[in-house]
């Protein structure tokens, strides 16, 4: 009544599948180039519409970035204007508090 009963072991047997090694042909090497080419030249091979797709992509890049550092740029400038508007209040209560003291 007492004894545990423990649940069969499962009968799954994972299949292992072992992939078979494809013919390797062999061919003749393909000679080497005499000059190499520069990174430009590959470029001045493209059609006109991927190359303004890629000024275009630049200039996207370019007005993204700006528009990250204008907005860091206007963080900081508007936390500067805070502070130091905060700061001038602090001083016009304090010296507030300081003459209320004084006439007592």
């Amino acid at each position: 009544m007492f004894k545990p009963q423990y649940p069969r072991p499962d009968t799954y047997a994972p299949v292992t599948i072992r992939p078979t090694p494809a013919p390797v042909e062999h061919s003749a090497p393909a000679p080497a180039p005499t000059t190499a080419p520069s990174a430009l030249a590959g470029l001045g091979r493209q059609s006109p519409g991927t190359l303004l797709a890629l000024a275009a992509g630049g200039v996207a890049g370019v007005l993204a970035l700006a528009s990250v550092a204008v907005s860091l740029l206007l963080a900081v400038a508007v936390t500067a204007v805070a502070l130091s508007v905060s700061s001038v209040v602090l001083l016009f209560l304090v010296r507030a508090l300081r003459q209320e003291f004084k006439g007592r």
